[in-house]
């Protein structure tokens, strides 16, 4: 898992898409998506761990953006 696309993909096997049009919500929304879905052992420590290093870097990335 490399990318935002590979998280979103990620939570597409579970039936999961997220698009609210505000880019940051989306992120942490998948956040908490992905949380829900590690807590219910769905899915691996290892893709857990990447998953939220990404989305947590992709949201640091857009509010340094903005200010």
């Amino acid at each position: 898992m490399k990318t935002i696309y590979d998280v979103q993909q990620l939570l597409k096997r579970y039936g999961t898409i997220i698009y609210i049009g505000d880019r940051i919500a989306d992120l942490e929304l998948m956040e908490e998506e992905i949380k829900q879905l590690y807590q219910s052992t769905l899915i691996e420590p290892k893709d857990y761990q990447m998953a939220i290093l990404l989305l947590r870097q992709e949201v640091q990335r857009l509010k340094g953006k903005n200010q």
